[in-house]
């Protein structure tokens, strides 16, 4: 009876784990996005500033500052979409959560913010 019990409970875990499958996310918006400013400085040459942010399909990103190409700034971030927006926050941080939505233009997409700024370009 034992031996029938320790079947039949392999038997369900097996089924059990062959049913959870994780839904694959295709969003558009997974990938690579940047912006690069150009700053002014007090000295002849300026600085050059590059936003990146990388989405994944788990919700998630990575956000990266660039200051004339050395690492100044990064952290995680979550993103989701509502209503054709996607809201980007950065827990942890200062920075204040933003509200963007995909355009494209010119052969090339773009986020923008509510106002119609691009905030970041596809790479």
């Amino acid at each position: 009876m034992k031996k029938l019990f320790s079947f039949l409970a392999i038997i369900a875990i097996i089924a059990a784990s062959n049913c959870s499958r994780i839904p694959e996310n295709t969003d558009p918006v997974i990938g690579i996005w940047y912006k690069v400013e150009i700053a002014p400085s007090g000295t002849k040459q300026s600085q050059t500033i590059r936003q990146e942010w990388t989405f994944n399909d788990a919700y998630l990103g990575r956000y990266h500052q660039y200051n004339s190409r050395k690492l100044s700034f990064k952290t995680d971030f979550k993103w989701e979409r509502q209503n054709g927006f996607y809201m980007i926050s950065y827990p942890g941080t200062d920075m204040p959560p933003r509200k963007v939505s995909m355009k494209e233009a010119d052969a090339t997409e773009h986020l923008e913010d509510l106002e119609g700024h691009i905030v970041a370009t596809r790479e």
